[in-house]
């Protein structure tokens, strides 16, 4: 298992910084899914946050667990046109397959490459959290 996916997994919600234009936008994703070792997230091509991610597909995702520990996973959103990694969201348990079908033409997975996790606590030290 990739343990930056478990890792974020762990939040729940999550949310996904991009960049519009000279700013910055930021909002809640909840599915997310490893497929080929790799970390996935999706989206709706519809919507701004793809279009930001198409446009500059440097990201930031942050996301808090539970126990007051939270993430920051910095890397470069890829789309993944492959209807196999499209199944694989769609199959995992956070996957939103009530939202999205194979074939609906808008239903688009992202692969983070180069995804650098890190762990932070307010009374430990950062923890840098590997593939």
């Amino acid at each position: 298992m990739n343990r930056i996916v478990d890792e974020l997994r762990k939040t729940g919600v999550f949310y996904v910084s991009t960049i519009d234009g000279d700013t910055s936008r930021v909002r809640p994703f909840s599915s997310v899914t490893e497929f080929e070792g790799n970390l996935y997230i999706c989206t709706n091509n519809t919507k701004n946050v793809y279009k930001q991610i198409m446009a500059n597909p440097k990201i930031e995702i942050c996301g808090m667990e539970k126990d007051g520990t939270w993430i920051r996973i910095n890397g470069t959103a890829q789309r993944d046109d492959r209807d196999e990694a499209r199944k694989a969201m769609l199959e995992d348990p956070t996957g939103p397959s009530n939202l999205y079908k194979l074939g609906d033409g808008i239903f688009e997975v992202l692969r983070i490459d180069n995804a650098k996790c890190t762990k932070y606590s307010m009374t430990s030290d950062p923890v840098e959290i590997e593939k």
